[in-house]
């Protein structure tokens, strides 16, 4: 490149090169630059004076490449397009104001969907496109910075991963399927109840086996059962009163709180895993990307700071169901 530098000191005379060639016209050139026809001419003559070579006939009024300005055009036009398109690739993505995040259809549903107006009161001027998946995209091979994930990160070393919500599995049933068929108090009262499942077809879920297990009872197999493969028309199917299924924590802290499901049966599963904020390895977030996996931690952070109270007042809703 020093020798570059030394052959061709000034750039800009390469872009005053590239307008009189493409226009056979130092006047127009000089139009399209905002330069005078006289500084596109001193331009010329010296680059020329660097090269040693014409790089134009001067006719009566035109000029004409010459065959080495023909070749040399011809380089430095693909040079600066390229350049150029890098240089406003660049810029684009620095200003890009719309981030894209992959998430479940239960977390988009049960997590992201109620906390809308508060992120566009925070962060007004971003646009977040959610883009929903059975499986967990590949963010290296999408045009995706974000994605929200569940399991180990160590099982993703491609990945940067920060912590979002630990997976915490109760059983949640409503108070109106609790009054028609009564409070389980423990594990071995679930066994008697309506229990419905999720058959998660891609993502590993905790299931009622491992649940029972956790308690120190084993599930026996079922004849009839009411399985779902969808988390959200899962929670849906508990809400129409049809029975009892797990609930994630992090996805129905809200419907707890309000009353519209109660943890029953006594027994709280923390499996160890957890759900993580990802992003690749491969590439630098840009700012805006940053802002929204920053805000997404700290409504996580927020969740898990209420988790002690929201303990005690699921303890206090038992209590008063089971009077």
């Amino acid at each position: 490149m020093e020798n570059l530098r030394r052959l061709l000191p000034s750039a800009a005379s390469l872009i005053v090169f590239e307008a009189a060639g493409r226009h056979q016209n130092f006047t127009r050139a000089a139009n399209e630059l905002g330069m005078t026809q006289a500084a596109v001419s001193y331009a010329i003559r010296g680059l020329e004076d660097q090269l040693g070579v014409p790089l134009f006939h001067r006719v009566h009024r035109a000029v004409e490449l010459t065959e080495a300005g023909e070749k040399f055009h011809a380089d430095v036009s693909v040079g600066l397009s390229r350049i150029q398109k890098s240089a406003e690739d660049i810029r684009s993505k620095g200003r890009e104001t719309n981030v894209t995040l992959a998430a479940s259809t239960a977390f988009t549903s049960m997590w992201m969907l109620p906390r809308l107006n508060r992120l566009r009161e925070d962060l007004p001027e971003i646009d977040l496109r959610i883009q929903t998946s059975v499986r967990d995209l590949d963010l290296d091979d999408e045009p995706i910075p974000l994605g929200i994930r569940g399991g180990d990160p160590g099982h993703w070393p491609r990945y940067h991963a920060a912590l979002l919500a630990e997976e915490v599995v109760n059983a949640v049933a409503t108070p109106a399927y609790i009054e028609a068929h009564g409070l389980p108090e423990t594990p071995a009262d679930l066994l008697r109840h309506n229990l419905i499942h999720l058959e998660e077809p891609v993502r590993r879920a905790c299931d009622w086996t491992e649940w029972f297990a956790s308690a120190s009872l084993a599930y026996p197999a079922q004849g009839r059962r009411l399985s779902i493969n969808d988390y959200v028309l899962v929670i849906q199917a508990v809400l129409a009163g049809e029975g009892i299924a797990l609930g994630w924590e992090h996805l129905i802290e809200r419907q707890v709180r309000s009353g519209a499901l109660v943890p029953v049966g006594g027994h709280v599963l923390k499996t160890g895993h957890a759900f993580y904020v990802v992003w690749p390895r491969s590439r630098e977030l840009n700012s805006q990307a940053r802002r929204i996996r920053d805000w997404l931690l700290d409504e996580g952070l927020r969740d898990r700071s209420d988790a002690g109270g929201a303990d005690e007042s699921y303890r206090q809703r038992d209590a008063a169901t089971s009077r």
